[in-house]
C-alpha cells in the first residue's frame, strides 16, 4: 500500500487533491460497484452474495473542513437498533420515494440523524456504489462540511458522533487486515481503528475505497493493491 505523498504537506494541498480527485465523478455506474471495499476486480468474486436487486441507499462522507486538520465525521449507531447496533457508520439510509437522487437521500438522512443542515454541506463527488450483504447498494456522497457546527443527534438512531483525522484514514499503516469467511470463501477485509473506536464492515470498506481514489484517482485501476 502507498502513503500520502510527502508533497501533500499542507491542508490546502490536501483540499486541492480531494477536489481534483472527485471532480467530474458521478453517482455510480453499476459496472464499477464494490463489495466491502474490495477492488472492482476482486469484488466480482463476491457479487453473488448480494441480492440481484439490492435496495438503493446513500450515505454522506462528510469531510469537516477544519483550517488546520481535515477530518471525517462518523457516527456510532444506537445500541438498541435492530440492525448494525453500535457500529460506526456514515449518516445515511435508503432512498425514499420523495428523494430526487442519491444526494437528496444523503442530505436528508444526515439532517434527520445528526441535525447537519444541507446548507452547510458542499458536495464534491461520489465513490462507486458499495454492495452490502444485508441487501443494499449504497452510493457514498463525498462532501466538505463547515467546521464548528452544533449537531443534534437523533437518539433513536445515533449514540454519538466523532471525528477522525483524514490523514489517519489515508495512512495505510492504520488499515488492519481482518480475515473473514464469506460464502465459503476466505476473504481479507480491513478495519481502521481510531482511539476507542473500531471502524469496520461497510464503513471501513468505503473508506478503503476513498483511500484508493485519493491516492490513485477515480480512473486508476490499482487491482494489485490489497487495501
Amino acid at each position: 500500500m502507498t502513503a500520502l505523498p510527502a508533497a501533500i504537506a499542507s491542508e490546502d494541498e490536501l483540499r486541492a487533491l480531494l477536489r481534483a480527485r472527485f471532480a467530474g465523478t458521478v453517482a455510480g455506474d453499476p459496472a464499477d460497484d464494490r463489495f466491502l471495499g474490495l477492488t472492482a476486480r476482486e469484488s466480482q468474486r463476491y457479487l453473488h452474495l448480494v441480492p440481484a436487486l439490492p435496495t438503493p441507499a446513500a450515505v454522506l462522507v462528510p469531510i469537516v473542513d477544519h483550517a488546520k486538520e481535515l477530518s471525517v465525521l462518523l457516527t456510532e449507531r444506537a445500541p438498541d437498533l435492530r440492525h448494525h447496533a453500535g457500529q460506526v457508520s456514515f449518516p445515511g439510509g435508503r432512498l425514499e420515494p420523495g428523494d430526487r437522487d442519491a444526494v437528496a437521500t444523503a442530505l436528508r438522512e444526515t439532517e434527520e440523524e445528526i441535525g447537519l443542515e444541507r446548507r452547510h454541506v458542499e458536495v464534491i463527488g461520489f465513490l462507486p456504489g458499495h454492495l452490502i450483504i444485508s441487501g443494499y447498494r449504497v452510493t457514498p456522497v463525498v462532501a466538505f462540511v463547515k467546521p464548528g457546527l452544533a449537531l443534534s443527534l437523533d437518539p433513536v438512531e445515533v449514540a454519538s458522533a466523532f471525528e477522525v483525522p483524514l490523514r489517519h484514514i489515508l495512512n495505510p499503516a492504520n488499515h488492519r487486515p481482518r480475515p473473514r469467511s464469506l460464502g465459503g470463501e476466505d476473504i481479507t477485509l480491513y478495519d481502521i481503528p481510531y482511539g476507542t473506536h473500531n471502524i469496520w464492515g461497510a464503513t471501513a470498506g468505503m473508506l478503503i475505497t476513498f483511500y484508493r481514489f485519493v491516492m490513485f484517482g477515480p480512473d486508476a485501476r490499482r487491482e494489485s493493491e490489497g487495501g
